[in-house]
């Protein structure tokens, strides 16, 4: 079984495993992002996992900073899970996701689609060059360190 950690890795996109690289953590951002669910017992009748695996999930999200634990109203009996701007950042990923599993996974065609609420067009995703503007195709990028690997003993 994999660790939590993945520090023989020396790449971003492994350290960002470490937040959200479990399956239902980005079940559990994509409700929050797009079904505006926060509190505890919507998030378990929307995905049906166990309260420990939830209650568990959404602590570590607290802890990462990917959400904040508030109470709705003085007095209230529970606690809203808000995502924070780290937490409503992973809305590109979860975006991406979906449309590759459209392609890829879904053989009976999307069962959801995002949509631009001002006009209803279909939100995509497109990998864009920071510096002219254009799309860039896969076969088109190239991965450059920014700096030296990290030794195996620091990581």
């Amino acid at each position: 079984m994999l660790g939590r950690t993945y520090e023989s890795q020396d790449c971003s996109a492994a350290r960002a495993l470490e937040f959200a690289g479990e399956r239902w953590s980005l079940l559990i951002v994509r409700d929050a992002l797009f079904a505006g669910t926060t509190r505890f017992t919507d998030f378990q009748r929307s995905l049906g996992l166990a309260r420990n695996v939830l209650a568990a999930r959404l602590d570590r999200f607290v802890e990462d900073g990917l959400m904040e634990r508030r109470l709705p109203e003085p007095g209230a009996q529970h606690h809203d899970y808000v995502l924070t701007d780290k937490g409503r950042e992973l809305q590109p990923v979860i975006i991406a996701l979906t449309r590759w599993g459209d392609r890829w996974a879904a053989p009976d065609g999307p069962p959801v689609v995002y949509r631009h609420s001002a006009c209803e067009g279909p939100v995509e995703q497109h990998t864009v060059c920071g510096r002219c503007g254009e799309d860039v195709a896969g076969d088109e990028i190239e991965k450059h360190r920014t700096r030296p690997p990290m030794p195996p003993a620091a990581r």
